[in-house]
């Protein structure tokens, strides 16, 4: 019976065979483009590195403003000096009202950091003052002499691509670079030092803009970029007789961070897109027609190989988002910038550790290993020393000495009787109970207020 049912069913609707062409266009909308949108995947060990940048930026931060509370009395010199010192209270009355800290951020970092900063009672005033500690002076004038010492060449070159990143009239703002500087390894005066001192390489003009001015004594590879370097140096050494050129030509060094989920279209688009050739970034592209799908995709490849060249060209090979995005018109990127840099995370991280989640840093991801640099410079390693010296814990100083040379400077410190005893209380209780060795009274402050070298293990 059931036989003789199916037999008076209609036959289902034959589906008409897809052209091949179709199926091609299927496939391709599978696997050819990388996602729009991507979730950012985050990666320990650049996130390591911010934390310790926020306190970099925070020391960075007081010591500008203990040189503004000191410039009228005590200018300062090349690289710093320690014996430059201010009152605390007007110290912490700028920090509130420039930096937005909080009544005992102030304090809590100075006591926090003791290896930076010296607090001490002033033998004549009787205030409460603060001063770098030699060891913080030395290391701000060993970076200020690496610094000085990549100025004849390394600096100026550096400067030249980067203008050279700027096609067709090859010329930026001088006061965005003034705020890539430091980035850079230029020094503060560097429109004086590096600009006008070198009127042969650069113009200023009048506008206010930076040109860059050609000159036969430039070297050959000034428009090389660094990726292509890479890339011969790779094929160089990893050269395989069945492999072809054309898969390393256009080429960028790819390194997912752990945990990324790679499928198998998007691993076939990342390898098309890898095989997609591309204009240098220091080539002129005003000219060319970008009506056709297949030039839009070249041009955004353009835009991801001069945020490279643009990365490649700092110290430290990060810069933030915030200024990245001063430069996007000279380097054709999308004004989407931070989603434009979340498709390429094997090629770029954006951190957002440093300042509540406001502020984002974007790193190079082949430039580092496991959180370190794989090609340090002197600027780099003449910085690390100031790491290295705030994150020393507090414990490992001799905080009774700091403790009796402050005297009576705690209530001045915290602001008041209440807020210099929770500082106090607090510093204590993480410097492993020293409580009963420190003398609030100020029985015997003041007398010892030039020895902020003895108090450092």
């Amino acid at each position: 019976m059931l036989r003789r049912i199916a037999a008076l069913r209609p036959p289902p609707p034959q589906r008409a065979a897809a052209p091949v062409g179709a199926m091609a266009a299927l496939y391709s909308s599978k696997s050819t483009s990388i996602p729009q949108k991507q979730q950012r995947v985050r990666d320990h060990a650049f996130d390591g590195i911010m934390e310790v940048q926020k306190r970099v930026r925070r020391f960075h931060a007081l010591y500008s403003l203990l040189l503004y509370a000191a410039a009228p009395t005590a200018p300062s010199r090349g690289g710093g000096s320690g014996a430059v010192s201010v009152p605390f209270t007007r110290l912490g009355a700028l920090a509130r009202r420039q930096l937005r800290l909080a009544p005992l951020d102030a304090g809590r970092f100075l006591l926090r950091h003791a290896h930076a900063f010296h607090l001490f009672l002033h033998p004549v005033h009787r205030m409460l003052h603060a001063r770098l500690t030699p060891r913080a002076a030395a290391a701000l004038h060993a970076e200020a002499e690496a610094v000085a010492a990549a100025l004849p060449s390394a600096s100026v070159i550096r400067l030249r691509k980067l203008l050279l990143l700027a096609p067709p009239h090859r010329r930026l703002r001088l006061e965005h670079i003034h705020l890539l500087r430091r980035d850079l390894g230029l020094p503060d005066d560097f429109a004086e030092s590096v600009i006008e001192s070198n009127p042969s390489l650069f113009r200023l003009t009048p506008d206010g803009f930076v040109e860059f001015l050609p000159s036969p004594t430039d070297p050959p590879g000034l428009t090389v970029a660094a990726v292509e370097r890479a890339r011969e140096r790779h094929y160089r050494e990893h050269r395989a007789p069945d492999s072809g050129e054309e898969d390393a030509r256009f080429a960028f060094p790819i390194r997912f961070p752990p945990g990324f989920k790679i499928g198998k279209y998007f691993r076939i688009a990342i390898w098309k897109w890898q095989r997609l050739p591309y204009a240098s970034p220091y080539a002129d592209v005003s000219g060319h027609d970008l009506r056709s799908l297949e030039a839009q995709r070249r041009m955004e490849k353009r835009a991801v190989a001069a945020v490279h060249e643009l990365l490649s060209l700092t110290v430290e090979k990060r810069t933030t988002l915030e200024r990245l995005a001063l430069f996007r018109e000279a380097l054709g990127v999308p004004k989407k910038i931070k989603e434009f840099l979340l498709k390429y995370q094997g090629i770029f991280y954006i951190s957002t550790r440093g300042n509540q989640g406001k502020l984002h840093t974007v790193f190079l991801r082949e430039a580092y290993y496991k959180g370190e640099l794989v090609e340090p410079n002197e600027i780099h390693e003449a910085r690390r020393k100031l790491e290295e010296l705030l994150m020393i814990s507090p414990q490992k100083a001799n905080l009774d000495r700091m403790f009796t040379s402050m005297g009576r400077g705690w209530d001045e410190l915290g602001g008041g009787r209440r807020g210099g005893a929770e500082l106090r209380d607090e510093l204590l209780r993480d410097g492993g109970g020293r409580k009963k060795h420190a003398d609030t009274d100020g029985a015997d402050s003041g007398e010892d207020s030039g020895v902020e070298s003895l108090y450092i293990d």
